[in-house]
């Protein structure tokens, strides 16, 4: 099986240096949310971030892959990504046309993040069941088997427990052969991580429990050590998974007081009121120092590549200090 493996040039370009990506979510937003979003996404290409991500919440929030397709028409270099679709929300060959159509836009440039969903409330609004855990982590692995089947250079058939397909094929085929990255998303050890050794090309785990249940590097660390096991055990270079790390909300500022002045302005009934149990630790503020503390901190235990959430073009000051900050100090140590 080792033979079968191969880097993704998004992978492949990403192992010379740390690389950043930037998502905002703009339902904190009054005014123009929208617009506010797209002309983040504009912005971190003009500061030099590697892709700019979208959240798949489509009950609750702007539909990814309309607006993905507008910066896919508005920009040029940067990558653009989902963080993450949920399998069960659409068929996985509507997915797999999406994606398609949407790599061809940008000229190859999307990321296909993905995960089993959490949100049993936007469920709900979807008219969708919530079926346990088990059932949607085994639900994504038929959905990632249809779309790269449906990719293929032959009509496709699969009958699953949880999708079928009959003699589909999505053409014309995504730029990206044998189809865009799949970033898969999530901790857990058992399954989430052995299906990132199986099938994806990247993982994604996150410093707070929603995410991968990991709150320290030391947790980050052991979870990549999981995953090495996995790869080992399939005949898979380990090296051919990029290690990547999502942060919830970002929120930078250059000193202390400033930093507390901030976090009173986006949080006044406070941070632990607004994100307790599994979100605990979502919301991030921190100086520039701390910030370049907790990145190098995570590449020394072995991430490659950060997501990092913040609000949209209203807080500009983050995005530019990370950008012009941190990620230089990051990347130089």
């Amino acid at each position: 099986m080792a033979s079968t493996w191969s880097l993704s040039s998004w992978v492949e370009a990403q192992r010379e240096r740390v690389g950043f990506a930037l998502q905002v979510f703009p339902i904190e937003t009054a005014e123009d949310p929208v617009g506010r979003m797209l002309s983040a996404g504009r912005l971190a290409e003009r500061l030099g971030f590697d892709a700019f991500f979208f959240a798949d919440h489509p009950a609750w929030g702007p539909e990814c892959w309309v607006h993905m397709a507008n910066l896919a028409a508005t920009t040029e270099r940067i990558r653009l990504g989902t963080g993450v679709v949920c399998a069960l929300y659409r068929h996985p060959v509507m997915t797999a046309r999406l994606a398609a159509d949407l790599d061809n836009l940008s000229g190859g440039r999307l990321i296909l993040g993905l995960g089993c969903g959490w949100d049993s409330n936007e469920f709900a609004n979807l008219g969708l069941p919530f079926p346990p855990v088990a059932t949607r982590q085994a639900a994504l692995e038929e959905a990632i088997v249809i779309m790269r089947g449906v990719w293929g250079e032959e009509p496709f058939t699969f009958q699953g427990e949880h999708f079928q397909t009959i003699d589909s094929q999505v053409t014309p085929q995504p730029q990206q052969r044998p189809g865009p990255p799949l970033l898969i998303a999530g901790g857990g050890e058992r399954v989430t991580l052995r299906q990132v050794a199986q099938f994806g090309d990247a993982c994604q785990l996150g410093s707070f429990g929603l995410i991968s249940g990991s709150t320290s590097s030391d947790d980050i660390r052991r979870k990549l050590a999981v995953l090495r096991q996995h790869c080992d055990e399939l005949g898979r270079p380990y090296e051919t998974v990029l290690r990547t790390h999502f942060t919830g909300w970002l929120l930078l500022a250059e000193d202390a007081s400033r930093l507390e002045a901030k976090v009173q302005r986006a949080f006044p009934e406070g941070i632990e009121q607004r994100f307790s149990g599994p979100w605990a630790g979502y919301a991030m503020p921190a100086t520039v120092e701390r910030a370049v503390t907790f990145y190098r901190e995570l590449v020394a235990a072995g991430i490659q590549y950060f997501v990092v959430t913040t609000l949209d073009a209203a807080d500009e000051e983050t995005i530019y200090l990370l950008a012009e900050r941190v990620m230089p100090a990051v990347r130089g140590a």
